[in-house]
């Protein structure tokens, strides 16, 4: 008669319990400082982050906070890719929601305007980041670059579907289109978080309705009035 397989000891159901306990703290433990890390990053650039004033502000100890990340340059990188999925989550997610065409680029370009009213304040690590680092070639810029091309991506495509769509004139250049659109969210920032110029939001959103009866038809979907 074969013998039934042997149940693990209580020893060993012990020490995976204590194994899984001690990684999902030290994950809990990792989140914490990224945390702490994008605020501070907002106030002071990714450039000015490091472990040692990670350190003080967690208040951990400089080998405690680098045993979480082996290096300064690997702390930025998780900033940038938790800043990346914030900004997605708050920006590009919610906007799938629309119908495709002119209404997802409406929600795209609202959410992104929340974001912005909110950075104008708090700073953007995209716009410090690119300061800091466009002419210093390595990781870190590798993280900033990519993450900006996928959101510019993305909503260039939501152009080019609004154009499939046909709420767009036929010739429309839907790269042109994002680009100028963009330089909109750029000129806001300079102007209203540098310049401290009164009125920047409005301007920017009046520029948006001005690009959208260049490149739009007459019958083009218009946006949702506030009551």
């Amino acid at each position: 008669m074969l013998s039934s397989p042997r149940k693990p000891t209580s020893d060993l159901l012990s020490k995976r319990s204590n194994s899984v306990r001690a990684l999902q703290k030290g994950q809990q433990t990792k989140q914490t400082i990224i945390n702490a890390a994008l605020g501070l990053a907002e106030q002071i650039g990714i450039e000015g982050l490091s472990i040692g004033a990670l350190a003080e502000v967690t208040h951990m100890s400089k080998s405690g906070v680098f045993a979480h990340f082996g290096s300064r340059e690997e702390l930025q990188i998780s900033v940038v890719r938790e800043y990346f999925q914030r900004f997605s989550d708050e920006v590009f997610f919610p906007a799938l929601d629309a119908p495709r065409g002119l209404p997802r680029v409406r929600a795209l370009f609202g959410n992104w305007m929340k974001r912005v009213a909110i950075e104008i304040q708090s700073g953007c690590i995209f716009i410090s980041g690119a300061v800091a680092f466009d002419d210093r070639p390595g990781p870190v810029r590798d993280a900033l670059v990519s993450s900006v091309q996928t959101w510019l991506t993305a909503f260039q495509r939501a152009v080019a579907q609004a154009k499939d769509e046909g709420h767009l004139v036929p010739d429309a250049d839907e790269a042109q289109m994002a680009f100028e659109i963009h330089g909109l969210i750029l000129a806001l920032h300079y102007e209203a978080r540098f310049l401290k110029y009164p009125g920047a939001l409005g301007r920017a959103n009046t520029g948006f309705e001005n690009t959208l009866l260049r490149y739009g038809k007459s019958s083009l979907p218009q946006a949702p009035k506030s009551h």
